[in-house]
């Protein structure tokens, strides 16, 4: 194994990590939409791991599957769906849960399968994460309003680079990206993905909180 492919091993191990970690953190805290989305990403970068080391087709093939669904629907709708429990106090029931995963997976295989989507689709996924971004401004708002001045910075943080990554990952390549080891877009979007799990995690946490406090000047 060369130290480029060493790297983006590492990278996928991080990414994996994170989504296992957190998204347990969420079941715990009985967010099955989040903790389910986390573990998607976990299941993606463990296949990309695996590919980089086997180079399986099998493999790569599950992990852009699961790749698409998360970069299309499943954090964009499912992920805004389970973050809107500490903004609008949205409590699905198991059937509508149910319903947004088999409508983000239909959605999924639809773009993945069909020929005439390809050109179109990477403006498909910068709109989706261009609207989640909206959203994601709103809930710095509020955390804002709740003085919750660290998390602010690092969902802040979390934003733009995740913004950057998803302007410019299916539409510009870094010159000799193919032999970097570190400045390649691959790389690179697995940390920001990593980095922007832990951020939403607190983030919500920290509304959460907030949600607390009001409930107890209410009563």
């Amino acid at each position: 194994m060369d130290l480029r492919t060493g790297v983006l091993c590492f990278s996928c191990l991080v990414l994996a990590a994170s989504g296992l970690v957190f998204g347990a953190k969420f079941i715990k805290r009985k967010n099955h939409l989040l903790g389910l989305e986390f573990f998607i990403l976990s299941t993606s970068a463990t296949n990309f791991l695996i590919f980089n080391i086997t180079g399986s087709p099998t493999l790569y093939s599950i992990a852009h599957f699961f790749d698409a669904f998360s970069r299309g629907f499943g954090v964009p709708v499912v992920g805004v769906a389970g973050l809107m429990a500490v903004t609008h106090n949205y409590k699905p029931s198991v059937r509508q849960e149910i319903f947004l995963f088999m409508i983000s997976i239909t959605g999924t295989i639809f773009i993945v399968n069909f020929d005439f989507l390809a050109k179109p689709l990477p403006y498909f996924y910068l709109i989706m994460w261009g609207v989640m971004m909206i959203y994601l401004c709103y809930i710095v708002k509020r955390l804002l309003e709740i003085g919750e001045a660290l998390n602010v910075v690092m969902l802040t943080l979390g934003i733009v680079s995740s913004s950057i990554i998803a302007g410019v990952y299916d539409f510009y390549k870094i010159p000799g990206e193919e032999t970097n080891v570190v400045f390649n877009f691959f790389t690179l979007a697995l940390l920001v993905w990593s980095y922007f799990e832990v951020a939403i995690y607190y983030s919500y946490c920290a509304l959460e909180r907030g949600q607390g406090r009001w409930a107890a000047v209410a009563a």
